[in-house]
């Protein structure tokens, strides 16, 4: 079985000023339940300025027939809708589930400053799991990560998602 799971952390804001990411991983996790209701895996991200989501997003690429529609970049696409700004400088990501190399590109193009997500990825993650991005010090863009706030939640959610999701298949082929 895949561990999910990593360190539970409040981190200091941008600023210095001690932030709760856990309130900023719960509207992430709502939007992973919206992904959920529509038939995607539930995945979902909030771009945060300051105070302020500013950009909010969840996985669509099957109902969007888009592979790259992932939760950080429909969040990433939002947030510079948002701000008339390709560039997301002094922004905090927060996911779900560690992202993948595609989601990592997608975040060191935007220049966010800080990564913070849920579960990790085994299997895909790029911030540590599988590989680590972030850590090749030949990328030009670096920025504060941190994994395992609301892991277990996060992890849950996406282990009852692909347990209904066989229990559905397993019916199927009867």
């Amino acid at each position: 079985m895949m561990n999910l799971n990593g360190p539970s952390s409040t981190t200091t804001g941008l600023h210095g000023k001690q932030g709760d990411d856990a309130d900023f991983m719960r509207a992430a996790l709502d939007l992973a339940k919206q992904a959920w209701e529509v038939g995607e895996v539930p995945v979902g991200a909030v771009v945060v300025r300051g105070d302020e989501i500013i950009g909010r997003g969840y996985n669509r690429p099957i109902s969007a027939a888009d592979p790259t529609a992932h939760a950080e970049v429909m969040a990433i696409r939002d947030a510079a809708r948002h701000t008339g700004n390709y560039r997301l400088t002094d922004c905090i990501l927060y996911v779900t589930l560690e992202p993948c190399t595609m989601c990592v590109g997608a975040i060191f193009h935007a220049r966010i400053t800080r990564l913070i997500y849920g579960a990790r990825e085994p299997k895909t993650g790029a911030c540590g799991s599988l590989i680590d991005l972030p850590a090749d010090t030949r990328i030009n863009h670096h920025l504060q990560i941190a994994g395992g706030v609301l892991a277990e939640e996060s992890g849950e959610l996406l282990r009852k998602f692909f347990a209904q999701r066989r229990k559905v298949m397993g019916m199927a082929d009867q």
